[in-house]
């Protein structure tokens, strides 16, 4: 059975639910929104699981350790729900499809290697700037801090001038 899809949500429409979401994140939980920190508390778990005497003394990832398994945070809830709701959201709009989106002149393994890579490099870059867009742009904009908006102007001019680079290489 295929569903008709349906319209994306208006941008101020989605922008309040977001805002809304965001308060209601900050209400409840006294957290704001991210999610590098899951992928964090994730990696030390995992690497606890193969080398706990090497991760425990392991200045960066040794605390995250420390705080036991990563379902134990709030972050990690929200992670889930982000990929539930991302999943029920896509199929119940019609919009659910397995497929590899990027330039025809880019072959399936190619587009992997370079979302993973690029992957990498974003959550390497999140853990550098103690945050992710997320996390520094929404739930550090919402009370109007000066780094959020510093981060989300240096995040898209790097992303305007890389989209310029690969798209002309790739023309």
């Amino acid at each position: 059975m295929r569903s008709t899809i349906r319209p994306y949500w208006p941008p101020l429409t989605a922008g309040i639910a977001l805002g809304l979401a965001l308060f209601l994140t900050f209400l409840l939980s006294g957290h704001g929104l991210g999610a590098s920190g899951f992928f964090t508390r994730m990696t030390a778990w995992i690497g606890g699981e193969l080398a706990r005497p090497a991760m425990e003394s392991n200045s960066y990832l040794g605390p995250f350790l420390k705080a036991g398994a990563p379902l134990a945070s709030w972050i990690s809830w929200e992670i889930v729900g982000v990929f539930i709701g991302g999943f029920l959201a896509a199929v119940s709009s019609g919009r659910f499809r397995l497929r590899l989106d990027g330039a025809p002149k880019v072959g399936g393994g190619s587009r992997i290697a370079f979302a993973l890579g690029g992957g990498i490099l974003t959550g390497f870059g999140a853990r550098l700037a103690r945050g992710c867009t997320s996390g520094i742009g929404l739930s550090g904009g919402a009370p109007l801090a000066v780094a959020a908006f510093l981060f989300l102007i240096g995040f898209f001019i790097v992303g305007i001038a890389a989209s310029y680079l690969v798209r002309r290489a790739w023309a």
